[in-house]
């Protein structure tokens, strides 16, 4: 009987023993979210995310592949750089969200496993005792031989439900192992994400270092406008306003470009002739596709109202620290640089009369006057949970942003 005793203590002691040993504390703060529900949706827009970047990635390293004009290849390369990197935030993002999810389902069989581990430590103690008393006191005890016959009985009926017990238990305790590999596997996604993106923020400050320095040399054209839109944001009373007035400056420098361009002075008097003006159209283009400029979760749709009754006139996304913006479509920089309110802002000139507005960027990477294609970096966002702002504009009203994704 008491080798019975001492298995079935042994087992009980085995399992009520610590919690299997958990990744390091930081790795299980990285990510913060409301719930489970939560988590699992932001783990599976995170993995979408990660698939779009990687392939608009793919088409801009092929892009740029066959671009023959250095230019052209120097900004496909650069915005599929930026693709990458948002493609490792995303993997940053999965990988937090296993984590937390882990982390919220190894909480939970703790304190099944805490519940389960209770009433048999107290029998593991009982039984210990017993099997410690000397077989001669058990003996001279009176009535002694009755009880070991009634201990033998609730033994038989009793070992069966300890081991039935210790089964489940050691079945939780497997599966808490499973969680704790799981949980390694990403913690190291996590790490070698990490690594991956500062790897290739570096490849993009160096290709975007080369690409300054050959626009540098061009013109002081850039500059000079560069200095007209300071001075617009100096003057205008709200974003409103100065979003209006650089898209009066753009529909006349679209209107000056669809000039005709001059008219040479006929060979002799007698061939001139009398050209009736005809006024200056410029050709509408189709309406552009365009992107979300980071990756992250929407805190504030188009139309919302905030706390103070106002309608949102975008979208309010929530990215993970330094994050990478990217210019939500092709088009022309009108505006780079900070505006009261917004930390750094830029507003993006595009086909069809569209006007796109990016905010709260903690750094900018562009400048006015830049040509940008789709997907091109702008910037980094913010830290310490800073909202990225995004409006689309269509010959000045606001659009929401949603409806021409592509």
């Amino acid at each position: 009987m008491r080798p019975r005793i001492y298995l079935a203590a042994a087992v009980i002691t085995l399992v009520a023993g610590g919690p299997v040993a958990w990744p390091s504390a930081q790795a299980q703060r990285a990510a913060s979210y409301g719930g489970v529900d939560e988590t699992r949706t932001a783990l599976v827009r995170a993995q979408a995310d990660a698939r779009a970047a990687a392939g608009r990635a793919r088409r801009l390293e092929v892009a740029a592949a066959g671009a023959r004009a250095s230019a052209d290849k120097t900004a496909s390369q650069a915005a599929a750089l930026a693709a990458r990197i948002q493609e490792a935030e995303a993997g940053i993002t999965t990988a937090q969200a296993r984590i937390a999810l882990m982390h919220r389902e190894r909480v939970a069989l703790d304190r099944r496993l805490a519940a389960r581990r209770e009433p048999l430590v107290r029998l593991t103690a009982g039984l210990q005792k017993l099997a410690r008393r000397p077989l001669i006191v058990s003996v001279l005890r009176p009535g002694s031989l009755k009880e070991t016959v009634y201990l033998r009985a609730i033994l038989d009926t009793t070992l069966p439900e300890v081991r039935r017990r210790t089964a489940d238990l050691r079945a939780e305790i497997a599966h808490a192992r499973r969680i704790e590999a799981a949980a390694r596997a990403a913690v190291a996604s996590l790490a070698s994400a990490n690594r991956l993106l500062g790897e290739r923020r570096s490849a993009l400050a160096a290709l975007e270092s080369r690409q300054r320095l050959a626009s540098r040399q061009a013109t002081g054209a850039a500059a000079r406008e560069g200095e007209r839109a300071l001075a617009l944001a100096e003057q205008a009373r709200d974003l409103d306003a100065l979003v209006g007035q650089l898209g009066e400056a753009g529909t006349l420098r679209r209107q000056l470009a669809a000039l005709p361009g001059p008219l040479l002075r006929p060979p002799r008097p007698s061939a001139s002739e009398v050209i009736e003006r005809a006024e200056v159209q410029v050709a509408s283009a189709p309406a552009p596709e365009f992107q979300l400029p980071v990756a992250g979760r929407t805190v504030a749709g188009f139309g919302e109202a905030s706390d103070s009754g106002a309608r949102s006139r975008g979208l309010a996304l929530l990215p993970i620290d330094g994050a990478q913006v990217v210019a939500p479509g092709a088009g022309r920089i009108v505006f780079a640089g900070p505006f009261r309110g917004f930390d750094r802002i830029v507003i993006i000139e595009h086909a069809g009369g569209f006007t796109s507005l990016v905010t709260g960027l903690a750094r900018v990477d562009v400048a006015v006057g830049d040509e940008v294609v789709a997907g091109a970096p702008l910037g980094v966002a913010g830290s310490g949970q800073t909202t990225v702002g995004f409006e689309l504009r269509r010959e000045g009203d606001p659009v929401n942003p949603l409806e021409f994704l592509g």
